[in-house]
């Protein structure tokens, strides 16, 4: 898998290619979307979801991919990266659904950076939380596939208990290869 760098010297949107493999800073940052990352996000997830876990979907099927300010970045949502070195290698969505309820979505961290060692599926899934709390959403809902065991174990560590889809609300955002759901009840300390 390639590797994309944001880099100062490109145009926003354009990217660079590192050829060695990725190496953790001491602290990567986490960052509010913004347009210049479209691209290095699609890049991210796609072959994550399509080659590394085989779900059928593609990039047009996915317009919250397409558009990420505009899906997530209204009312109580936002849209999160985590960039090492200047590349993308993690990312996390929330959907305002109105009541107090939110859908997380497009959470995804490349595969060099996952596990215990590196913490950024937890800063991310923090940082959701966090802000959550700070809005007033009190529910988190999102949905996932079947193969994806290890995202399962990390959501139910990270206090979320499966339900079955029609245990939804009526406004979450489904995905039609999505076949595993959770909830996460936010308490406030």
């Amino acid at each position: 898998m390639q590797h994309h760098v944001l880099s100062e010297s490109t145009k926003p949107g354009s990217l660079t290619h590192a050829g060695t493999a990725p190496q953790l800073k001491a602290m990567p940052e986490i960052k509010p979307f913004k347009p210049e990352y479209q691209s290095a996000i699609e890049a991210l997830v796609l072959p994550i979801q399509q080659f590394e876990f085989g779900v059928g979907i593609t990039r047009e099927e996915q317009p919250d991919l397409l558009n990420i300010a505009q899906t997530f970045q209204q009312g109580k949502g936002n849209f999160w990266v985590a960039i090492n070195a200047g590349q993308i290698i993690g990312c996390i969505g929330l959907v305002d659904m109105g009541n107090d309820q939110a859908a997380l979505k497009k959470m995804f961290v490349h595969k060099d950076f996952r596990g215990k060692g590196s913490g950024i599926s937890t800063r991310l899934i923090d940082t959701a939380k966090k802000w959550c709390i700070a809005h007033g959403i009190k529910t988190i809902f999102l949905g996932t596939v079947a193969q994806m065991i290890a995202a399962h174990r990390f959501y139910e560590k990270n206090g979320f208990k499966q339900l079955a889809v029609s245990e939804l609300p009526s406004q979450f955002p489904l995905v039609h290869v999505d076949t595993v759901f959770y909830r996460c009840d936010l308490i406030e300390n």
